[in-house]
Formats: structure tokens, C-alpha cells, sequence
């Protein structure tokens, strides 16, 4: 699993991330392979690689919704969203 790998990766100690790992695996059982695999992919796309937060996109169901972010990188405009000319 890509996710696991990345928490092994970024700790200064692997150690440190197995019992994070163990528990996210373990999440199979009550979830499944498949959609532990794609909240997986969606905790590295918005760089949340713990337990609580896949355990939470798992149980929301974001898994199965498809992410609000702009495919082009453009910025997102909304009324409550401040952008450079608020500071200035």
C-alpha cells in the first residue's frame, strides 16, 4: 500500500509508523481492500497520511465522492475566500 510507504518514508524513525500502518490495514476488515485503497489515495492527495484521517474518509464516505479540487490548478472563487487585494 503507497500509503503505508509514505509513513514509513517520512518518519526520521520507521519504527514509528507501524502501529499507524497496522491500523490502517486493519481498517480492511470493516471497509474492505477496495475502499480502503481509494481513501488511501485520497489521504495522499490531501497529505493526511494518519489513521484518524483515513478512518474518518472512510467513514464519511469521501471515498467514493471525487474530490473538489480544480483539475487545471485554477483558484477556487468563493465569497468567503479573502485573496490578495484583502491585505493590501
Amino acid at each position: 500500500m503507497a500509503l503505508c510507504n509514505l509513513i514509513l518514508d517520512e518518519r526520521p524513525h520507521p519504527e514509528q509508523g507501524f502501529r499507524a500502518c497496522l491500523g490502517i490495514i486493519r481498517l480492511a476488515r470493516f471497509y474492505g481492500r477496495e475502499r480502503l485503497e481509494a481513501a488511501s489515495a485520497r489521504a495522499i492527495d490531501i497529505s493526511a497520511r494518519t489513521y484518524g484521517s483515513v478512518k474518518s474518509i472512510l467513514a464519511n464516505n469521501l471515498d467514493r465522492r471525487p474530490a473538489h479540487r480544480p483539475a487545471d490548478g485554477t483558484a477556487i472563487v468563493h465569497a468567503n475566500i479573502r485573496g490578495p487585494r484583502y491585505y493590501n
